[in-house]
C-alpha cells in the first residue's frame, strides 16, 4: 500500500536547515557520479545555489515543501515553474525522503503529490535530473511515466 503525502509550504525554519545540508548533498552527487573531482564538485555545487537561488527560498519562481505523512515529516520537494511558449512548465531540483523511509513507497507518494501540485498550478511538463548511478531513481521516474530527453557520458581513460 502506497503511503499517503501531503505537500505544505516549507517555514524558513525548515528551509535553513535544509540548506545546511543540501549544497553538500549536491556536491556529494556529483562527485559520486564520475562527473567531477570533490574540489570542483563543491565549486559546482555552490555556484549553482548562488545562481538559482539568488534569493534563498523567495527566489523567483522556486517553491519549497515539505512533505508529510499525517504529522510525520518523511521528505521535501523543490520545484521551479516557468512561463514558456508552450505553458507552464516545472522542473524538479530536489526531491527527497529520509533515508530511514526510503523503499517504503514514499517516494511514488511524493511524486504523485508533486504531480497534483503540478496540474493545480496549469502545468504542461515537469522535468528533473538524475545522475546515472542512481538506478533507483532513474526506476522510480520511469515507473511514474518520465522519458530519458538526453543522455551525458562519459569514460574514464
Amino acid at each position: 500500500m502506497t503511503p499517503t503525502v501531503r505537500l505544505v509550504p516549507m517555514t524558513r525554519d525548515q528551509y535553513d536547515a535544509y540548506r545546511v545540508t543540501a549544497e553538500d548533498e549536491y556536491a556529494e552527487a556529483i562527485r559520486d557520479s564520475g562527473s567531477l573531482p570533490e574540489a570542483e564538485a563543491r565549486e559546482q555545487s555552490a555556484a549553482d545555489y548562488a545562481a538559482l537561488l539568488p534569493d534563498g527560498m523567495a527566489s523567483d519562481g522556486h517553491r519549497f515543501w515539505t512533505a508529510y505523512d499525517g504529522d510525520e515529516v518523511v521528505g521535501m520537494l523543490w520545484l521551479r515553474f516557468k512561463d514558456t511558449s508552450v505553458g507552464v512548465t516545472a522542473f524538479g531540483f530536489d526531491f527527497s525522503v529520509r533515508e530511514d523511509l526510503r523503499r517504503r513507497g514514499y517516494g511514488r507518494a511524493l511524486m504523485q503529490a508533486a504531480e497534483v501540485e503540478c496540474r493545480e498550478r496549469g502545468v504542461v511538463s515537469v522535468g528533473l535530473r538524475v545522475f546515472g548511478n542512481n538506478l533507483a531513481a532513474q526506476a522510480l521516474y520511469e515507473q511514474m511515466g518520465f522519458e530519458v530527453t538526453s543522455i551525458q557520458m562519459s569514460r574514464s581513460l
